[in-house]
């Protein structure tokens, strides 16, 4: 199997980062999530909105 950052070649048994071939390679995917590189298909914002349907007499109580 080959490491998904670098292409090294690894191994999934015994290897604590898999499927990456080092933690190095891990925390560049992680960034990668966390800057916005990587994004999920879908419609976040109607998602958002059925789960949590906004409840406007609860924004404008005292409190």
């Amino acid at each position: 199997m080959r490491c998904p950052i670098c292409k090294a070649k690894t191994r999934y048994a015994g290897n604590p980062y898999r499927p990456f071939c080092s933690e190095r390679c891990k925390l560049i995917d992680l960034a990668k999530w966390l800057e916005g590189c990587y994004k999920v298909p879908g419609n976040y914002d109607a998602a958002r909105q059925t789960e949590n349907p906004r409840n406007e007499e609860s924004d404008n109580a005292p409190g």
